[in-house]
C-alpha cells in the first residue's frame, strides 16, 4: 500500500516536496538531497509525518 508522505529541509524547515513510498517495503525514515527554494540550494530532506 503507498502512501503519501511529506519531505521537509533539514536547514531552514521548510516542507517542500510530497511523494510516495510504500512502508511495507521501505519502513524506516527516507532521506534525500533535493533543492529548497527558500534556502536556494540543495539540501538534506527528511520525511516527516
Amino acid at each position: 500500500m503507498r502512501e503519501i508522505i511529506t519531505l521537509q529541509c533539514g536547514d531552514c524547515k521548510n516542507r517542500n516536496y510530497t511523494t510516495m513510498k510504500n512502508r511495507k517495503t521501505h519502513p524506516d525514515r527516507l532521506e534525500t538531497r533535493k533543492f529548497c527554494n527558500t534556502c536556494r540550494k540543495h539540501t538534506a530532506h527528511k520525511e516527516v509525518k
